[in-house]
């Protein structure tokens, strides 16, 4: 255990005093984040559900849950399982489920009041009455839509979205819940004008499939959409239950390139040492490498040359000019510019990550920051 854990509680323990590279989370930053969010939510007449994917900390959860109804979206069973022993009892596991998962996705369901599941394929939806019927359980799922993110779910167009929601509507051991999208194509956006293009075509998309559903006989209880991009940027959200936004505790570099927020507003960076600094050859080196930071390439469609992150400074992330971060290794990153002349070995620096989600996820504990004191240490859910 790191010498310093145990006076970290008592305070007087300084960014300065961490191992590196590890994860800083600016506590005071992340609340500013997430009650913007939350005001907005119960302004638009939403119930916020946030995706517990970027952090998978259920102190950050807490912070995003309070004043609102208390549900959490994850991306995995474990961390559904971690949230449901913490107290969490209202989940959406917001994946399409595989069918080998459903067993153990109902035993959960079981033991709180409701775990939501999401399918877009005949095949599961099969499964889940099976699985379901074998019980004697009646199992709450929704039907994911694809608006735009050509990932996963059925395109609005596609007749078996009909098929499949008369299907589970009339399924005795499935609670057809209603329609569930991701607008991920707003992170392709340039500007927070144009995200707010995709935030208006989620919505429309959405309420009229949904008033299409309702006049076959199908009816649909919830809808719900999210994605940080567009709910930053969306003034109306009429017709829509939920919003499930994620990154936005965090934020990161991509956001901040799109116009979702701004770099003082990202409360999640790693901190890296300079190891290694040859001016002659135009490179520094950090030991924050791919294992640190991922190796998201970032906003390239807004900006070619932005590199795998951010740096900026310790103590205020005001961003370090003519500085890179052009090349990552596992272990080490490259700094490039003429701005590495002024680094010398020992020198710490921040790297605002271009993609908070992932760089959060290499770590097994993130160091809270008030100002520039250490104050907590949070373990974010591993595994799947």
């Amino acid at each position: 255990m790191p010498l310093w854990f145990n006076r970290c509680y008592a305070g007087g323990v300084l960014i300065s005093d961490l191992p590196t590279p590890c994860a800083l989370v600016d506590l005071e930053q992340l609340e500013r984040n997430v009650r913007r969010i939350a005001d907005k939510a119960r302004r638009l007449g939403v119930r916020l559900r946030p995706h517990v994917k970027t952090h998978k900390c259920v102190e950050i959860a807490r912070i995003q849950t309070d004043l609102h109804f208390g549900g959490v979206t994850v991306s995995t069973l474990a961390e559904a399982h971690a949230f449901a022993a913490a107290g969490f009892t209202d989940i959406t596991y917001a994946v399409p489920i595989a069918p080998q998962k459903i067993a153990e996705a109902a035993d959960l369901h079981c033991e709180i009041d409701v775990l939501n599941l999401l399918v877009d394929h005949s095949d599961t939806v099969r499964a889940i009455e099976e699985t379901a019927a074998s019980r004697g359980l009646v199992l709450p799922v929704f039907l994911e839509i694809d608006c735009g993110g050509g990932r996963s779910g059925i395109h609005p167009d596609d007749e078996r979205v009909e098929q499949l929601a008369r299907r589970m509507f009339e399924a005795d051991s499935i609670e057809f819940r209603g329609l569930l999208t991701h607008a991920g194509h707003a992170y392709r956006a340039r500007s927070r004008s144009e995200a707010f293009e995709v935030a208006c075509e989620e919505r429309n998309l959405m309420t009229a499939l949904a008033a299409q559903l309702r006049d076959l006989g199908a009816p649909v209880v919830e809808l719900s959409v999210g994605s940080t991009p567009g709910m930053r940027a969306i003034d109306d959200l009429s017709g829509i239950t939920e919003v499930r936004p994620g990154n936005y505790a965090f934020y990161d570099a991509t956001q901040a390139a799109i116009g979702s927020c701004e770099l003082d507003e990202v409360a999640f960076s790693v901190l890296a040492t300079v190891i290694s600094v040859q001016p002659e050859y135009g490179r520094a080196v950090i030991d924050a490498g791919a294992l640190a930071l991922s190796r998201d390439p970032g906003p390239v469609h807004v900006d070619p040359d932005c590199g795998f992150g951010r740096p900026v400074a310790v103590e205020d992330q005001h961003p370090l000019p003519g500085l890179r971060l052009s090349a990552l290794a596992q272990e080490h990153g490259t700094l490039a510019g003429p701005g590495i002349e002024a680094l010398r070995p020992g020198t710490l620096l921040r790297i605002l990550p271009n993609h908070s989600c992932l760089a959060a996820a290499c770590f097994d504990r993130y160091h809270v920051l008030r100002g520039s004191e250490v104050v907590d240490e949070w373990r974010p859910v591993r595994g799947w």
